[in-house]
């Protein structure tokens, strides 16, 4: 005879599991409208690449219940929320409306969620196998957090190598530049040596092409490519790994007690809720 498998902490009951969540689905008409209302004068002006962008986001909104059926787990409807929002908030008014440009701080905010969102999933990944009756170990809740912990700041890194790859491949410039008043260079070092040399007070940078042309930029300063803002991406990145991986440490310490912790942590569907799922 099987042994029932220990319930998860804070599990919602089965007839709530099943039924519709009036909330999220009126967060994701609203999201879907909002990327439609988008889609269509950026059809008309022809502007494929936004259309692109706005068929890519209707797609990425759909992954979440499809994750869910496919390895039969419940996502909480605040973290579902919360990566409907991200997926909204990078692609529509990041790129389409050019946030990203307008508000300085865009990116930065969406990097911290990101760090924080990839340590909840990170986190949930091993909790679930924790939890398993079937698997003979248990870790600890430190070794937890530090596989949450790394498991986001991997997905950091991994993005910015991708963000570099468009930017040389496809001059995307998906790395944003920075203007600079100083720089230091061993390059610039007048004997050739290792010695850094620095240029102070920069007020334009000249640009000349193959054919002599000069291009004065005009930006008030000295053009950074990218390194940066992949710095500061890779920081707040930190930050919101560090914030989730500390929470989620005492929730796993606290054995799932506390209301905030089980909001963002993905649980087990039970085999009945799962079955009755696929039959609805």
């Amino acid at each position: 005879m099987k042994k029932p498998r220990n319930p998860q902490p804070n599990h919602k009951p089965l007839k709530e599991q099943v039924r519709a969540r009036p909330g999220l689905a009126a967060v994701y008409f609203t999201l879907r409208l909002l990327v439609i209302v988008a889609l269509v004068p950026q059809a008309l002006k022809g502007n494929f690449e936004n259309v692109f962008l706005c068929i890519l986001t209707l797609i990425l909104f759909t992954l979440p219940s499809l994750i869910e059926r496919a390895i039969r787990i419940e996502i909480p409807d605040t973290l579902e929320i919360i990566i409907l929002l991200f997926i909204f908030a990078a692609e529509i008014l990041g790129e389409i409306r050019a946030y990203y440009i307008q508000y300085p701080f865009w990116d930065t905010m969406l990097h911290t969620i990101n760090g924080f969102l990839c340590a909840a999933i990170g986190f949930s990944l091993l909790d679930i196998l924790n939890r398993n009756e079937k698997l003979k170990f248990s870790l600890s809740p430190l070794y937890l957090s530090v596989v949450a912990f790394c498991f986001s700041m991997t997905i950091g890194v991994l993005w910015e190598f991708f963000e570099c790859a468009m930017d040389q491949f496809f001059l995307l410039d998906m790395q944003k530049d920075t203007i600079v008043h100083s720089i230091s260079s061993v390059m610039l070092d007048p004997a050739g040596g290792n010695t850094p040399t620095a240029i102070h007070d920069i007020v334009d940078t000249i640009v000349v092409t193959g054919d002599g042309t000069q291009h004065a930029l005009g930006l008030g300063g000295y053009l950074d490519i990218g390194i940066l803002d992949t710095m500061k991406d890779l920081l707040v990145n930190f930050i919101g790994a560090v914030v989730f991986s500390t929470i989620g440490y005492f929730y796993v310490k606290n054995r799932g007690k506390g209301k905030f912790a089980p909001q963002f942590i993905p649980t087990v569907m039970p085999e009945e809720a799962h079955s009755t799922q696929n039959d609805t």
